[in-house]
């Protein structure tokens, strides 16, 4: 998968597995976007993330391309990139891996529904 040095997709005689890091330093999180609701455009100077859909639909933007996102969309951001996900009619969950360092801190919005930006 671009951008990660160490994933890998392995075939077991059970099924498989992917592993998106190997002893790199990471976050991970699951993020819930409400129905209609939108996380801020935003980018970070100091980690770059994948974001894997585990649920719903909705929408990611990365550098003013817009593209659907589905249960098992992958999507990567890399430092310095814009981006933002929207949640669609039902909402959105998604597996975000930041590799690199996290900080909240980190966050640079440029446009915000909610005041923050």
């Amino acid at each position: 998968m671009e951008g990660l040095s160490n994933y890998e997709k392995e075939v077991r005689p059970w099924g498989n597995f992917e592993r998106f890091t190997l002893n790199e330093k990471t976050t991970v999180k699951i993020v819930t976007v409400n129905p209609g609701e939108a996380i801020s455009l935003q980018t970070h100077e100091h980690r770059d993330e994948l974001w894997r859909i585990l649920s719903g639909s909705g929408s990611v933007v990365i550098d003013n391309i817009e593209q659907e996102a589905n249960p098992g969309d992958q999507f990567f951001g890399k430092r310095g990139n814009r981006h933002r996900v929207e949640g669609g009619p039902q909402g959105l969950v998604f597996l975000e891996i930041a590799f690199g360092e996290f900080e909240e801190s980190d966050i640079t919005r440029l446009e915000d529904r909610y005041g923050r930006a």
